[in-house]
């Protein structure tokens, strides 16, 4: 797969495994649903292969889905919006940074909230209790140039621009939406370093409800594929999905971690995919809901 498209490097971005989470998808079928979007690594790499004909994104961080709608629809606005934030930091880019910091949790605007992701630490979106953006600024660098971010906003919105449908709903609601045909990609917050909630997002979510509702998508046939646990070396991230009947547990190797080589360790770290069985199936992607005949073939 060529390169994939970003707008940041977002810190939990699947886009380094996105070549390895396609293979479970057939090559042609209707709809994508991301109900845990983040910066739609995923919804990106399916259509440049040109999988899906369209794409639900969803996220319930509402200012960062904002901000995917504006760079899909409205390429040139971001473009020109993003330049003037950068060039306003010059003078002093580390206050600059917090001025717009405080800027964005009183406005919400996500314009901002694009170069705060494109200036912070790690590319790691956090939150305080009270629900306000509150990481750093990186010292070291002032933030993706306004010629790389405009490529970056042109090459997403001509990839998905008119085939996605954007929200920032509960991710249930998003799920209710899934139709014969259609694939959901989920990607909940990280359970091996949370709980119920997680300073990455608004809120986290109940493992033994996120568990129920994947059993409910076996028992309609609607199919499915989940990143959610890991491990490094001897020590695991989260539970395993206790569901046997209906899904395959994959591990994927994400390669070296970042963390352990720094400790002088040489670690590898596995994701867990779980994956419906019905994808498996060479049959199940015959048609659409509309009727339409597709090819099946898994790549």
């Amino acid at each position: 797969m060529a390169k994939i498209p970003h707008l940041v490097q977002y810190q939990g971005s699947k886009r380094n495994l996105a070549p390895k989470i396609l293979e479970y998808m057939p090559r042609k079928f209707t709809r994508l649903l991301e109900p845990f979007a983040g910066s739609a690594a995923i919804s990106i790499a399916c259509t440049m292969e040109n999988r899906a004909e369209k794409f639900i994104i969803n996220d319930l961080n509402k200012p960062l889905v904002e901000l995917l709608k504006i760079v899909v629809e409205e390429p040139k606005y971001a473009v020109r919006k993003y330049k003037e934030i950068w060039s306003d930091q010059h003078y002093d880019s580390i206050e600059h940074y917090y001025q717009i910091r405080e800027k964005f949790n009183i406005t919400n605007d996500p314009l901002f909230f694009l170069y705060l992701l494109a200036r912070c630490v790690k590319g790691s979106v956090r939150y305080n209790a009270d629900g306000y953006f509150n990481q750093s600024p990186d010292k070291r660098r002032k933030g993706t140039c306004p010629s790389t971010m405009e490529k970056n906003i042109f090459d997403v919105s001509t990839l998905l621009k008119g085939k996605v449908e954007f929200y920032s709903l509960d991710y249930k609601s998003i799920i209710e939406m899934a139709l014969p045909g259609d694939i959901i990609y989920m990607d909940p917050p990280y359970q091996g370093v949370c709980g119920e909630r997680d300073s990455r997002y608004y809120s986290g979510i109940s493992h033994d409800e996120f568990v129920e509702v994947l059993k409910k998508l076996v028992e309609d046939n609607i199919a499915f594929i989940v990143s959610y646990d890991g491990k490094c070396g001897n020590k695991n991230y989260g539970k395993e999905m206790p569901i046997t009947n209906g899904i395959k547990h994959i591990q994927l190797n994400a390669g070296r971690s970042t963390q352990a080589t720094f400790l002088g360790k040489n670690e590898i770290t596995y994701e867990s995919l779980y994956v419906s069985t019905n994808l498996l199936k060479s049959s199940f992607f015959k048609r659409d809901y509309n009727g339409n005949e597709l090819f099946s073939r898994v790549s």
